[in-house]
């Protein structure tokens, strides 16, 4: 880690994730000065898999851990942090109207306040409702490829609003897990541009033509039994911009910045600038596309190119699950990949985020529940080597035994399909579930290895179905950038290069650009504080133009150049490619064979004649 002079400024990002929380301290020129994370509990139901929750008192005391542990390690000093910025995962916290807790299941006394009050994004409890939604024709599916996910909040509040005692739903007020967080900062109940358009089925003015109305589409939610939210003006859902609601776009500064209370948590100072936050994988495409390259374009090409130099870099943040998230001047509609979202991160352009659900959480799966993973991890224990490390040496071993040049000819009959925790993009199909073709009479480490390999195959795979259909409407992709654990896996990030055909730009941290995103967040709202609170939408509007193209240099000064893997270009391996590709095409089409057939069967019979 880097020191910084005594006097430079610094900014403290803060990132939740699926699992975690973490705090990091960084130089106004990107220099990582210090981190620290801490793991968050996530809540099972042992009678329903579906359910995943957490606890905002949790996440927030993780949070307050971590931003001290930075300071302390990093021997800084509160007042030299200038600003905070913050992203996390896009679940729903719900709370009452002075903040208290209220549980989103029935506690052992029933529906009440209770600290679980947090629908984690992988909960699928809301299955029902997300197809009702979509039988809906709401013009607000336009801009989420065509089909709302059950992984989105407006699925989530109609399913505890059909469950909670009316007089307790009466009370909620509804936050995506962002948007919480500043509010727990500051005491401003402004929302971000992000939240809303990304996960809460808000249209931004402007957006809709042909007569029809942005902004929260009112006759959807009377259509669903919501109407009580509209009557109230949106109060529980942040108000609307021309009532008294505030909307800002990434890293505008929230009202007067930490409160006393929040400052004191996380050992800062009050008044400390914090910017508006955003969506997890937002704040990843944020602290990834304005790095240069080692072997690539320079920081000066992307000053010099400007905001535009972000479109054709589509970034993939990789972790428990995948995002692939691409900016662009026009909305395009692409079916089954989220947007277009307008105003997600820059005022005025375009965003689409592709995803897959179930990326490192699958890999970890596929591990786990082979009979040899218990002997392979005990070697390891033994050894100190990862487990990674030993199957890629098993890999290693097979491909040099076998005589070929690359591991997925070890995998030529062996076919995994990857969706199963359902499919986000681009099928936006939630019934989905794996398929693996090939298995033997194999119990070793042997066959272990290559149902890794294949499950990496599966994953780069559908990322090439992912960039296949953006491409298909017209967006331009010229290379794929990275972040998150992934990207220490180098013969994953060849395999992406080679399955995608395009250049992957691996970070110059593998663990720090959605923090990183999260804190140029904070150097953004210090720098651009005016002196006085967007207390109003026209405010917000004004600041926005004003600072329009703030952040993009913000994101090129702070980030650090990173390493371009390239395609291979070996002939006879795109080939073998080309043609598990075409199998993976063809392993989705019989699945829906198949569960057609199936769920004809089971339809029930008409009643025998009387």
């Amino acid at each position: 880690m880097a020191a910084a002079s005594h006097d430079e400024p610094l900014y403290l990002g803060i990132d939740v994730g699926t699992g975690s929380a973490r705090a990091a301290l960084f130089s106004a020129s990107g220099a990582l000065l210090g981190a620290h994370a801490r793991a968050t509990t996530t809540f099972r139901s042992p009678a329903d898999a579906r359910v995943f929750e957490q606890s905002t008192d949790d996440i927030w005391a993780c949070i307050a851990e971590c931003s001290r542990a930075v300071l302390r390690d990093a021997h800084a000093a509160p007042a030299r942090v200038k600003g905070v910025g913050f992203d996390a995962t896009c679940s729903l916290a719900v709370v009452d109207g002075a903040g208290s807790p209220v549980a989103v299941s029935p506690t052992p006394q029933g529906w009440a306040h209770g600290t679980q009050n947090v629908i984690l994004w992988a909960d699928h409890r809301a299955e029902q409702e997300a197809h009702e939604i979509n039988a809906s024709r709401s013009r607000v599916l336009d801009f989420v490829g065509g089909t709302m996910s059950l992984e989105m909040e407006l699925p989530k509040i109609l399913h505890l609003a059909r469950r909670m005692p009316p007089a307790l739903f009466a009370q909620c007020h509804f936050y995506d897990l962002p948007d919480f967080l500043t509010w727990r900062a500051t005491g401003s109940r402004a929302r971000s541009h992000c939240s809303l358009v990304c996960k809460c089925a808000y249209v931004p003015p402007g957006v809709v033509a042909d007569g029809g109305s942005s902004g929260w589409q009112q006759d959807l939610l009377r259509q669903l039994g919501l109407g009580q939210l509209v009557d109230e003006g949106y109060a529980r859902l942040g108000g609307a911009p021309d009532g008294d609601g505030v909307i800002l776009t990434a890293g505008q500064p929230v009202a007067q910045g930490l409160s006393a209370r929040a400052a004191a948590e996380l050992g800062l100072l009050p008044g400390t600038a914090v910017g508006s936050a955003l969506i997890d994988a937002y704040a990843g495409w944020v602290g990834t596309v304005a790095a240069p390259a080692t072997n690539g374009p320079s920081a000066a090409a992307a000053v010099a190119a400007g905001l535009e130099a972000s479109e054709g870099r589509l970034a993939a943040i990789a972790g428990t699950s995948t995002c692939h998230v691409l900016q662009s001047t026009q909305g395009i509609k692409v079916k089954g990949v989220w947007g277009p979202y307008k105003n997600a991160v820059f005022p005025g352009m375009w965003m689409n985020e592709g995803g897959q659900s179930s990326t490192g959480q699958l890999i970890d799966f596929m591990i786990d529940s082979h009979p040899a993973s218990p002997a392979l991890k005990a070697a390891c224990a033994s050894t100190g080597t990862s487990v990674f490390e030993a199957l890629h040496a098993q890999l290693d071993a097979q491909r040099l035994a076998a005589g070929v040049a690359h591991d997925s000819y070890l995998t030529t009959h062996l076919h995994l399909y990857p969706d199963l925790h359902g499919n986000r993009s681009p099928l936006a199909d939630p019934s989905m579930r794996g398929l693996l073709d090939g298995l033997a009479l194999d119990a070793s480490v042997h066959d272990l290895a290559r149902v890794y390999f294949a499950t990496l195959e599966a994953i780069a795979l559908q990322t090439r179905q992912i960039i296949t259909a953006l491409r298909q409407e017209g967006h331009r992709i010229d290379a794929l950038y990275m972040s998150g654990g992934h990207t220490r896996n180098l013969v994953f990030m060849q395999l992406l290069a080679d399955v995608c055909a395009i250049p992957v730009q691996l970070p110059a941290s593998s663990s720090t650009s959605v923090v990183l995103g999260a804190a140029m967040l904070g150097r953004f709202a210090h720098e651009t504080s005016d002196g006085a609170a967007l207390e109003s939408q026209a405010a917000a509007e004004a600041h926005a133009h004003k600072h329009a193209d703030r952040l993009w240099h913000t994101m090129v000064d702070m980030s650090k150049p990173g390493t371009f893997v390239f395609p291979s270009g070996d002939a006879a391996l795109t080939r073998l490619l080309d043609a598990k590709y075409a199998i993976f095409l063809d392993a989705i089409a019989t699945q829906r064979r198949w569960r057609a057939a199936m769920d004809a069967a089971v339809q029930p019979l008409p009643a025998a004649a009387a």
